[in-house]
C-alpha cells in the first residue's frame, strides 16, 4: 500500500517518562490528565467542549511541537516576549507523516494582534493588517493559507460574524481538497458542521469523540433558537437568585453544575 502524506500529525500522545507532577498545571485539567491517544482526521479534527476544558492547552501545546510559536503565527514568528507555553508541549509524542506539510501556521484569536505587531516592528507587508478589522484580517489570514499546509485555528469564531464563518467553512473546504489538514477549537455549531470532520470532546472524563448532533454547542444552539422567549422568561427570572442553564434544561441529562436547580423545560 502507498503511504499517504496526510495527516501531516498522524498521532498525539503524553510521554508518561518524564517528571509529571498531576497536581501541578495543566495536568490538573480532566481532558489533559486522562489524555489518551489523539487521532487527527486527515482533513478537519474538531476539539470541543467547555470553557477551561483545556481544548487551547492542548492546541498550543501541538502547536509548539511542530515549531509554531505559542501566540500564533508561523515558524519565522519570534518575539521575545512571547508568552510562555506551558509544559505539556515538553511531554507531548507528536507522530508525523514522512511529508512535512509545505506551510503551518497556529492562528488564534486572543493573540492575533500581537502578531500584527510584529509584522510591523519588521516591516512585513502583513503590517497592513493592522488596519483591518479583526474579523477582516482573520479572514486574510485564512485566505493566504496555502496548499499542502497543516493549519491550527483557537476559537476562529470569536474574531468572525456568522457569515464569516460560512465564508471561513467554504475556504477550509477548498484547502482541504488541496491537502491541507486542520485541527480547530471552537465553540461554532456553523464551523463544527463541516461533513466528515471528527469532533473529539474534551470534558471531566477526557477526551472523546462525538457525532455532530450530540456536542452541547449544538443542542443548545438549537434549542434556544426554537424557544428563545421560554428560555429568556427562565434566565430572567426575577427571584433573585442566579440561574445557569445547562443540559438538563435542554435534554433532561444530568447537569454539570447548577445554581439553582433548572426549571422545566416545558
Amino acid at each position: 500500500m502507498a503511504q499517504q502524506a496526510r495527516p501531516y500529525l498522524g498521532e498525539i500522545s503524553i510521554r508518561y517518562d518524564g517528571d509529571i507532577n498531576e497536581d501541578d498545571y495543566p495536568f490538573t485539567i480532566p481532558a489533559v490528565r486522562n489524555m489518551a491517544t489523539i487521532f487527527p482526521h486527515a482533513d478537519v479534527t474538531f476539539f470541543v467542549g467547555e470553557n477551561g476544558a483545556g481544548k487551547s492547552t492542548i492546541l498550543e501545546a501541538i502547536a509548539v511541537g511542530m515549531g509554531l510559536p505559542s501566540e500564533g503565527g508561523t515558524g519565522d514568528f519570534y518575539r521575545p516576549d512571547q508568552q510562555e507555553a506551558s509544559p505539556l508541549q515538553d511531554c507531548l509524542k507528536l507522530v508525523k507523516s514522512y511529508k512535512k506539510p509545505r506551510k503551518s501556521y497556529f492562528l488564534r484569536a486572543e493573540s492575533l494582534f500581537k502578531v500584527f505587531d510584529y509584522y510591523e516592528d519588521v516591516g512585513s507587508e502583513r503590517a497592513a493588517l493592522h488596519r483591518r478589522s479583526h474579523g477582516e484580517a482573520f479572514m486574510d489570514v485564512m485566505l493566504d493559507f496555502k496548499p499542502g499546509g497543516l493549519y491550527l485555528l483557537d476559537e476562529p469564531e470569536a474574531a468572525l460574524s456568522p457569515s464569516r464563518q460560512l465564508a471561513a467553512l467554504s475556504a477550509i473546504h477548498q484547502l482541504v481538497r488541496q491537502e491541507c489538514q486542520f485541527i480547530i477549537a471552537t465553540h461554532s455549531p456553523i464551523l463544527l458542521s463541516y461533513h466528515g470532520a471528527k469532533n473529539l470532546l474534551f470534558d471531566g472524563t477526557g477526551i472523546s469523540e462525538v457525532q455532530y448532533e450530540e456536542t452541547e454547542h449544538v443542542a443548545i444552539t438549537r434549542d434556544f433558537l426554537n424557544n428563545h422567549e421560554r428560555r429568556l422568561a427562565q434566565l430572567f427570572a426575577d427571584d433573585g437568585k442566579p440561574f445557569t442553564c445547562t443540559l438538563t434544561l435542554l435534554t433532561g441529562r444530568p447537569a454539570k453544575t447548577i445554581s439553582p436547580p433548572c426549571p422545566s423545560s416545558g
